[in-house]
């Protein structure tokens, strides 16, 4: 069984409660753009830290980080990439790939709202955890935290962090 902190969308912010509201988590899974390097070495100093990067992040972060993120985590096949948008609305980008080898679990940020769905075509399950940083049109920040278990997610709870201001 692990503990997952799910976040996207930091723009170069993180919300200092965000370390209180993940002590439990095994890892912090940071959907893209990161927005600064010293988000990205506390989100590794503090726990395991899979992430990617977004349209916004620079060559530093892109050297540290993939654009894509496949990988498999308590028998859950997860997908993680910040431009994927949503089922039935998949990004011309990854569409192709995602019909033929879709996983379990597929993650995305870059439009700044919280969305879970099922894909019932694809048989996945969908998460975009919202905005956790300040930038953009969002209202509202959030971040996502759930357990993976015998390869399916379990107790998916979402966190608000207050208002974008």
């Amino acid at each position: 069984m692990k503990k997952i902190g799910l976040l996207s969308d930091t723009h170069g912010y993180l919300d200092p409660r965000l370390f209180d509201l993940f002590s439990e988590v095994d890892e912090i899974w940071h959907a893209g753009d990161i927005g600064s390097e010293n988000v990205l070495c506390d989100l590794e100093s503090f726990k395991m830290c899979r992430a990617v990067y977004g349209n916004i992040d620079g060559w530093e972060i892109r050297a540290q980080v993939p654009e894509h993120q496949r990988f498999v985590c308590e028998g859950l096949r997860v997908w993680m990439t910040h431009i994927g948008g949503y089922p039935g609305r998949y990004a011309p980008s990854i569409r192709q790939q995602l019909l033929q080898d879709p996983p379990d679990l597929f993650i995305s940020g870059h439009s700044h709202i919280l969305k879970v769905m099922n894909d019932k075509k694809l048989g996945l399950l969908h998460m975009n955890p919202g905005a956790a940083g300040k930038n953009g049109f969002h209202k509202v920040r959030t971040a996502l935290r759930f357990t993976i278990e015998n390869g399916q997610p379990h107790d998916l709870e979402v966190i608000e962090l207050g208002p974008r201001l």
